[in-house]
């Protein structure tokens, strides 16, 4: 065996292993992410492609959730909203058939703050410790493990949780009890897109009184326009192109113009 795959398999067995529920974009972001950190990996999709990518990167493949439980003492749910993580957890061959006292679940779905309390709740009758933890930041920041992760729970969960979450998120902020996360991550978008109804009302306004919205974009950058995240405003627009492209929105970076020539 080669030195450098010695040392990654030694550095691996040194390192509790992590277990991800739900493989989809974001989850095989963590996956790959956790793993060049030397993480072992149990990962587990109802989505064949998604868990074969998962293995494709390394990670090991289960069945179900409570075959990940069993095998892990730490599990990211990585699912999408209350109902996936619900099934996650709760649901047949869920992850509380198996998990033991002293585990950890980190709900990194997008949930309603009442309803991770009430999953927390169910979790800590069976002496596992639910973190709060959804994520922010979107696709890019996956990819490069910039992510930021809004958490709510035990200040000493929170810190058992650091290490793990660090590996793809640049930020890991403990915001109070749980629900906390979900809520700061709702006032995130909230903010965010706010913002991007603003700019399409901004840019509307100028289109009407016949400015150059290339040019007054870059002074507002520079002007207190610039406490406005338009640059962050302008991705979230790009990300919900197709639907917001039939509204024929205000050309800020002028390459609709050209588009069009």
């Amino acid at each position: 065996m080669p030195s450098a795959q010695r040392e990654k398999t030694r550095t691996m067995a040194d390192k509790e292993k992590i277990g991800v529920v739900g493989t989809g974009r974001m989850g095989q972001a963590m996956v790959r992410h956790l793993i060049k950190h030397g993480y072992p990996v149990m990962a587990q999709d109802i989505e064949p492609k998604s868990i074969t990518a998962a293995r494709a990167l390394g990670a090991e493949a289960a069945k179900t959730p409570a075959e990940v439980g069993k095998a892990c003492k730490f599990v990211i749910i990585a699912v999408g909203y209350d109902d996936e993580a619900t099934a996650v957890m709760l649901g047949p061959d869920g992850l509380l058939e198996t998990m033991g006292a002293g585990s950890v679940i980190g709900v990194s779905s997008t949930c309603t703050p009442e309803h991770v309390k009430m999953l927390a709740e169910k979790a800590r009758a069976k002496g596992v410790d639910v973190l709060d933890a959804p994520i922010c930041r979107g696709q890019m920041a996956a990819d490069t493990g910039t992510m930021l992760i809004l958490c709510g729970g035990k200040p000493e969960v929170f810190e058992r949780g650091k290490p793990i979450y660090s590996t793809f998120g640049k930020d890991y902020v403990l915001l109070g009890d749980i629900g906390a996360g979900q809520f700061g991550k709702a006032m995130n978008n909230f903010l965010l897109w706010v913002n991007g109804i603003a700019l399409i009302e901004a840019g509307r306004l100028s289109e009407a009184n016949g400015m150059d919205l290339v040019k007054l974009r870059e002074a507002l950058l520079i002007s207190s326009g610039a406490a406005m995240p338009i640059a962050g405003a302008i991705k979230e627009l790009v990300k919900d192109g197709r639907r917001i492209k039939q509204t024929n929105p205000p050309d800020w970076t002028g390459r609709g113009s050209k588009a069009k020539h």
